[in-house]
């Protein structure tokens, strides 16, 4: 039998298929819990390559995708072919293919900095030269990106939702740490990418996990809520029943004793419920120890919400941006197309009520994770690398900065202060018409619901999934000067760094915060630390 590997390079992980090329069937799937490289969000990932080398943030990754495929229970020498799929930074990381062109916007900034933009059109490489631990002469197959900034993953939310047939006004959206998203308005796609920061993907939420058996992935309203538990095969099952107004368990659930936290979605229902039970006020839960407790010691507490709520304002600002940039209404807009993981699990009428899906929505679909269905694709068909270039060369896409824009800047600064400060809608849309914004409108109606798919990865193969746990790598090194006092170890909130009794300080690469924190070099009382000087273990 031959083997093919199909992945995906997440911001917030690795998932990936083995595939049995005789007969196209997935036999098994294996997933990070996290992404290896310090972090939560792509930001930090291109921070890190830029600061630290290119070749380190390569091998880190690199170390994790061979963990990866170790795991899938086949003989990697009989791997023929791999498929990968990503943003354009993690492929870019994956194929060790300088970063630089996507740190910045801007000709005369390139220029100034002797930047030349790299090419990430489709290819067959070796799978060998980009460091898998597969047999020689096993071919890799990447897709192309539609333009260096819009990459595979947004042509693969394109190209497997059904968007480019799509005859009416649409929108897709790939729910993630980076959330990828455009709008088609005729023959004209209009693309953005807003970083919505880690919530989405349950990080940075403190019983927060990815979507994965025992995340609480949902709330459903039955006279009080209904906690959703993924079981062993990530479907969601029913759990215990709350009232989070009276603050009480009021009925066990089959999937009781299971959950173990939660993820992206269930902080969405959170928020949601949150709403609907007149429990956020001013940025704080209304509750007596300022927590929801869903079961099992599972809760979210004031600071889950307003991270979320950021996570869900730069979703909003950028769908308001596209709109405005395309120079159509809300009204005209009704149809959404919804990927990846909190794409598929997340209610979409609670998803349309707290903003993540534009109010005027009367048709959605649900998707799965597009980006590893792409590259599932491309091991049974690859001759179908040829038809994506084609379809990318045909993209007349119009690419918005939101890290520059006015219009996003402005309704993200509205969204901050309509959740945390009690902004109300009215005053949101009187600054709105002050700016020459078109105004946010109320969820109305019912739309219809369309899941695509019962959850995120679809087909799990015949022996199932495994989620492993043991990745990312460690940087060593001693500081010149370090006096031992040990200040950079006590200042890391994540308890990623140690300092041994010689003074040689080690940092867990998967627990870093990385760029988002640097405490333990900021802290230090000699001003000797340089987290750019560690050296990846051998």
């Amino acid at each position: 039998m031959n083997y093919g590997i199909s992945l995906d390079i997440g911001t917030s992980g690795v998932r990936g298929h083995a595939v049995d090329l005789s007969s196209g069937r997935i036999l098994s799937t294996v997933v990070t819990e996290c992404h290896p490289l310090p972090g939560a969000n792509v930001m930090d990932h291109l921070t890190f390559c830029i600061t630290n080398g290119n070749d380190k943030a390569h091998r880190i990754l690199m170390d994790t995708v061979n963990k990866v495929i170790r795991q899938m229970g086949i003989e990697l020498r009989r791997v023929e072919r791999v498929a990968v799929c990503g943003n354009p930074i993690q492929l870019s990381l994956f194929q060790d293919i300088p970063v630089d062109d996507l740190a910045f916007a801007g000709e005369n900034a390139k220029r100034e900095r002797h930047i030349q933009d790299q090419s990430r059109d489709a290819g067959v490489f070796s799978a060998v030269d980009v460091g898998m631990e597969v047999a020689d002469g096993a071919e890799l197959y990447v897709p192309p990106a539609i333009r260096h900034e819009i990459g595979a993953d947004a042509l693969a939310m394109m190209y497997k939702s059904g968007f480019l047939d799509q005859r009416k006004n649409c929108m897709v959206t790939d729910y993630g740490t980076n959330a990828e998203m455009a709008l088609k308005v005729g023959d004209d796609i209009f693309t953005g990418s807003a970083a919505a920061g880690p919530a989405m993907e349950g990080q940075s939420i403190r019983c927060g996990m990815l979507a994965g058996p025992g995340a609480i992935s949902d709330l459903e309203y039955d006279f009080q809520w209904r906690c959703k538990v993924l079981d062993g095969d990530i479907m969601p099952r029913d759990g215990d029943k709350v009232d989070f107004v009276l603050e009480r368990t009021t009925e066990e659930g089959p999937m009781h004793g299971e959950a173990k936290g939660i993820t992206g979605t269930g902080v969405v229902a959170a928020v949601a419920v949150a709403q609907y039970d007149h429990l956020w006020k001013k940025g704080q839960l209304a509750t007596s120890d300022g927590m929801m407790h869903f079961q099992d010691g599972v809760y979210v507490e004031s600071k889950d919400i307003s991270e979320a709520a950021k996570a869900i304002g730069a979703m909003r600002a950028g769908h308001f941006t596209l709109l405005e940039h395309a120079g159509i209404k809300f009204d005209e807009m009704n149809v959404m197309y919804m990927a990846g993981a909190s794409g598929t699990y997340v209610d979409a009428m609670k998803a349309r009520d707290v903003g993540l899906i534009p109010p005027t929505s009367t048709e959605i679909y649900q998707w799965g994770n597009t980006s590893l269905s792409l590259a599932t694709d491309l091991l049974r068909e690859p001759e179908l690398l040829d038809v994506l270039q084609s379809t990318a060369n045909s993209i007349r896409a119009n690419h918005v900065m939101f890290a520059s824009d006015k219009v996003f800047e402005q309704i993200y600064m509205q969204e901050l202060s309509y959740w945390d400060e009690g902004m109300t809608l009215e005053m949101y849309n009187d600054n709105n018409a002050t700016e020459g914004i078109q105004p946010l409108p109320r969820p109305r109606g019912h739309a219809t619901v369309n899941r695509m798919v019962a959850r995120d990865i679809p087909d799990l193969g015949e022996r199932g999934l495994k989620i492993i746990h043991d990745i990312g790598t460690k940087l060593v090194g001693r500081m010149e000067g370090c006096t031992g006092c040990r200040k950079c170890e006590t200042e890391c909130p994540e308890n990623a760094l140690t300092m041994a009794d010689d003074k040689t300080i080690t940092v867990m690469t998967k627990n870093c915060l990385g760029t988002a924190c640097y405490r333990c070099q900021m802290g230090c009382p000699a001003k000797v630390y340089d987290y750019a000087s560690l050296a990846l273990q051998d």
